[in-house]
C-alpha cells in the first residue's frame, strides 16, 4: 500500500444520517458494507468541541510537530473523522503519561483518550474495542547475544523499562527470570547506549515501532526478532460513560471494516503495528 494513499476512502457519510455504502467487487475482494450510525453531537462532545488526549511520546498513537504543534498519526485521523461526522470541531492535547490521560477524563477536560488496554487502567476508565494492535519487544546492542524475547528472560539479564507504560506492566506480570529496572521517564537513545555500555541494562523494553525508529537511526542498536506481547490500543472514556462508549464502539466497528486505520498506519509510515481486524 502506498504511504500517500488517501485516508478515509470508505468513511464519507455523516454520522447523524442513516445510510449504507457498498464497494464494487473486484479481483477477490468481497463487498464491504458500511452502516452510518446516528449520533447526537451532544452525546459525543457536550461542550461543542470533541476534546481528545493521547500519549504524546508514543508514535504508535500520534506525533506532535515540534514547530507547529499539529498532531498527526492514527489518533489524529480517528478524532478528525469522528468530529467531522458529529459536525463539531476538535482539539487534541498530548499527555505526558497514562495518569494524565485518565485524569483528563475524570476531571472532564477531555471527552476521549487513547491508551493500550491494561487491567489497572480498566478499573479507572472504560475501554472501547481496539482499533490497532501494537507489538512490544526489546532494543539491544547490535552485538548482544539476545536474539529473541526468550533469550532475554534469563537469570542475570537486566531489562530497562519506563514505569507505568503498558509493555512494562506486562513484563512485571510475566517475566520469570530476568530483572526489570524501571525509570520514571524514558532515556534518550544516546543515554540508553551508555547504559548498555556500562552494563546497567542488557535490553530496553518498549513498543516495537519506537524501537525500530531507534535501530534505524543507530547502527549500534537492533530490535529482537519477535514480540513478547501484542497490546491493544483503544479509546478510553470516563468510567460509566456508557452513552459515549456506545457511540465510539459503533464507529470503530465500522472503521475496522474499512481501511481507515490501515491507511493511517501507512500514511504515518509506522512499523510493528497492525490495524485491528474486522469483527465479522
Amino acid at each position: 500500500m502506498k504511504p500517500n494513499r488517501p485516508v478515509f476512502n470508505l468513511l464519507r457519510s455523516p454520522l447523524r444520517s442513516a445510510c449504507h455504502a457498498r464497494l464494487p467487487q473486484s479481483k477477490g475482494l468481497v463487498f464491504l458494507v458500511l452502516a452510518c450510525i446516528p449520533v447526537l453531537a451532544s452525546d459525543l462532545a457536550p461542550t461543542g468541541t470533541l476534546r481528545a488526549t493521547f500519549l504524546g511520546d508514543n508514535p504508535v498513537q500520534g506525533t506532535v510537530d515540534a514547530k507547529t504543534g499539529v498532531v498527526s498519526g492514527p489518533i489524529a485521523d480517528i478524532v478528525k473523522e469522528m468530529a467531522r461526522r458529529a459536525g463539531v470541531p476538535y482539539a487534541i492535547k498530548p499527555a505526558a503519561d497514562s495518569k494524565e490521560v485518565i485524569d483528563s477524563l475524570n476531571n472532564r477536560t477531555a471527552d476521549i483518550g487513547f491508551l493500550a488496554w491494561e487491567a489497572e487502567r480498566a478499573r479507572q476508565v472504560d475501554f472501547s474495542m481496539p482499533y490497532l494492535l501494537m507489538g512490544s519487544s526489546y532494543l539491544v546492542p547490535a552485538s548482544s547475544p539476545i536474539k529473541t524475547v526468550s533469550d532475554a528472560d534469563q537469570a542475570g539479564v537486566k531489562i530497562g523499562a519506563v514505569q507505568g507504560q503498558s509493555p512494562t506492566i506486562y513484563l512485571m506480570e510475566h517475566l520469570k527470570n530476568a530483572k526489570i529496572i524501571t525509570w520514571a521517564t524514558a532515556p534518550s537513545f544516546e543515554e540508553l547506549q551508555k547504559k548498555f555500555a556500562s552494563g546497567e541494562v542488557d535490553a530496553f523494553a518498549a513498543n516495537r515501532a519506537r524501537l525500530i525508529l531507534a535501530a534505524d537511526r543507530y547502527p549500534s542498536l537492533r530490535v529482537a526478532q519477535d514480540n513478547f506481547t501484542v497490546l491493544e490500543q483503544a479509546i478510553v472514556v470516563q468510567k460509566g460513560d456508557t452513552a459515549r462508549l456506545k457511540i465510539i464502539n459503533e464507529f470503530l466497528e465500522e472503521a475496522r471494516a474499512s481501511t481507515l486505520v490501515r491507511d493511517s498506519i501507512a500514511h504515518a509510515k509506522l512499523v510493528g503495528v497492525d490495524p485491528a481486524p474486522p469483527l465479522h
